[in-house]
């Protein structure tokens, strides 16, 4: 209830975490959103337009602290120009540093 109020949201949102009816709606949405990229990844998934225009997924962004401004752009153009490359589908480093949420 705490987390809901911080948000700003009301208190009977709670109810929707034990009642069934998002449920459908819930799963089409996940299957919806995981379907372009593969159910053996994780989350945070990216969808972006692909080479012919239809749309690429990745696993991603994982980017800690997140960028802003001109910074969240570049990143962006990085995100368009890989899912623009024909068979373009990882790249991947181990972390320096732990997430930041800020």
């Amino acid at each position: 209830m705490a987390a809901l109020a911080d948000a700003g949201l009301g208190p009977e949102l709670a109810d929707a975490a034990d009642g069934t009816a998002y449920d459908e709606a819930l799963r089409a949405s996940h299957e919806a959103g995981m379907r372009p990229v593969g159910q053996d990844v994780g989350t945070p998934v990216i969808h972006a337009p692909g080479p012919d225009g239809s749309p690429v997924a990745f696993f991603g962004p994982v980017v800690t602290p997140r960028p802003k401004g001109e910074a969240a752009g570049r990143l962006w153009d990085g995100v368009l120009l890989v899912a623009g490359t024909p068979g373009f589908y990882e790249l991947k480093r181990s972390r320096e540093v732990d997430p930041t949420f800020e």
